[in-house]
């Protein structure tokens, strides 16, 4: 259907360019970034599993994230589900028939209800569909839980938005044991890997990863579909995260 009649229809536009038609036109798609890379934040939390982006938290990638999480555009889970994918994927390696299990960053229930919806489990469940799709066993495992408020992260540094965290997340009791039977099984078993739809710090993520190794889960990397670089210091003073994609990581 062209999209001029799809703008007519619906009253959509594209989220990065504005033309008149699908939530995502066709040529904005082609030009989003495709290849995962390492995306270490500067510092790196201690411990941190290595940490896979398709591209920087800035341009069409910023716009498609927030305007599927904040603006309810749902159609956009089907690009930013496959943007994940690809850095699902890249942890994978040989052999092809071993099973990904995707361990989506929990959301607390006020904020989904706030919202409407579950923008990152929506994304997630796309990119395990996408991996089925193309012969990967894929599946998304919910078995992390908040078990605490937090403040809110905007405009803390790294030291605090750890400090922030701890503690801040479990891994269901029933879902832990069976979780951490099949990821040890070898080079044949489950590949877990935690998946969010942005780091910045990588304290969310590092938080996860930690719930998951206290039920006995190995986590084997971390997939996010952006990686934050900031360019402006946090008013808390602690060090800034930035991002060097390729680079090796810096502890904290």
């Amino acid at each position: 259907m062209p999209d001029a009649l799809l703008d007519l229809l619906l009253g959509s536009r594209c989220t990065v360019c504005a033309r008149p038609g699908r939530v995502l036109c066709r040529a904005c798609e082609l030009a989003l970034p495709r290849r995962p890379a390492p995306a270490w934040p500067t510092p790196s939390p201690a411990g941190l599993a290595p940490p896979l982006a398709v591209g920087e938290y800035a341009g069409a990638l910023k716009l498609l994230v927030n305007a599927h999480k904040e603006e309810r555009r749902f159609a956009l889970a089907r690009p930013l589900g496959d943007l994940l994918s690809a850095a699902v994927e890249a942890h994978g390696g040989p052999p092809s028939d071993v099973p990904l299990v995707l361990v989506p960053v929990p959301s607390r229930g006020a904020v989904v209800r706030q919202r409407g919806h579950d923008p990152l489990l929506r994304v997630v469940a796309r990119a395990a569909a996408c991996l089925r799709a193309h012969g990967r066993p894929a599946h998304v495992a919910r078995v992390l839980r908040v078990l605490r408020r937090t403040e809110d992260q905007a405009g803390l540094g790294a030291a605090r938005r750890a400090g922030n965290l701890a503690g801040s997340m479990g891994c269901a009791r029933i879902a832990g044991p069976w979780l951490a039977a099949r990821a040890a099984q070898g080079d044949r078993g489950h590949r877990v890997v935690v998946v969010d739809d942005v780091i910045t710090t990588g304290a969310t993520v590092r938080e996860a990863q930690r719930a998951l190794e206290e039920a006995g889960v190995a986590v084997h990397g971390i997939a996010t579909v952006a990686a934050t670089r900031r360019r402006s210091g946090p008013t808390s003073g602690d060090r800034v995260p930035d991002y060097r994609f390729g680079a090796r990581p810096t502890s904290v």
